[in-house]
């Protein structure tokens, strides 16, 4: 067995592992704190899921990196691995029992995506990919839809958790978007909307001030289900997915064009397809 075919099997096993605890503790009361702004939240649960997955790496995997939304990193620019999670990516969905949250789990080799998994407990439905394997739901290959036109396309997008005050805060895109798609969802999970677009549920996803943990897993699901992500100039997505882009290749050069008319300062107006 490869190491990457290893490191897979790790990381569905501990997708599910995790997703127990969420299943588990849906619906219930929880300890609920905020963090960078009263819309962030952090509830005992993703501390378990982030405990578990954490605590597992290191004892079966001591040498590799690991960035987690929670803050148990133990990053190392030296190891060959790098683990990057979100153990419960839709907590401000969990803590009000609204049913779309997941775990995410990517893993990188050099510096390369090279495995994603993302795990939707209540509807049991693992996402999983690894790079020149195809992106697949269980034991369905995954591909991205075929719509072509924004007048037929509906697409998703989120809110930063500082949209309360900041000006950058996506409604002029949002506005646009629901005058220029035939649908505009807004799940609350990044991991999984980023997934439904590999599934060919939506066809196009962006959003402004995402982390490494929200989107690791789920470019690599677009990429190989036939998607493109980028940045909204169209170059190579961020890794800190600070504005990412993502849709079924056919639609790409609408969505940017779409986004560019107003983008945030210092980022630029995207490049054309």
């Amino acid at each position: 067995m490869s190491e990457t075919r290893e490191v897979l099997e790790l990381a569905v096993e501990l997708a599910r592992r995790a997703g127990a605890l969420q299943r588990d503790g849906y619906e219930r009361d929880h300890e609920v704190e905020t963090k960078s702004a009263s819309i962030d939240l952090v509830t005992e649960v993703d501390r378990a899921c982030e405990a578990l997955l954490v605590g597992e790496i290191r004892r079966r995997r001591p040498g590799d990196a690991i960035v987690a939304e929670e803050g148990s990193a133990r990053d190392d620019t030296h190891a060959g691995w790098r683990w990057i999670l979100d153990p419960l990516d839709g907590t401000t969905n969990y803590a009000h029992g609204y049913p779309c949250f997941c775990v995410s789990i990517g893993v990188e080799q050099g510096g390369r995506r090279e495995v994603g998994v993302v795990y939707d407990p209540l509807r049991d439905e693992l996402f999983h990919a690894v790079r020149g394997g195809g992106a697949w739901l269980g034991n369905r290959r995954l591909a991205v839809s075929r719509v072509e036109t924004l007048a037929r396309a509906l697409v998703a997008t989120g809110f930063a958790y500082d949209v309360h005050r900041a000006e950058d805060d996506n409604l002029v895109h949002f506005a646009r978007a629901v005058k220029s798609a035939q649908g505009v969802r807004r799940g609350g999970s990044a991991a999984l909307d980023l997934s439904y677009v590999a599934a060919g549920r939506l066809d196009a996803f962006w959003e402004l001030k995402l982390h490494p943990w929200d989107v690791a897993a789920g470019i690599l699901l677009v990429e190989e289900a036939g998607g493109r992500v980028t940045d909204p100039r169209g170059g190579p997505p961020p890794w800190d997915g600070r504005f990412v882009v993502a849709s079924n290749g056919a639609l790409h050069a609408a969505m940017l064009e779409m986004l560019a008319r107003d983008l945030p300062p210092g980022t630029g107006r995207p490049a054309a397809g």
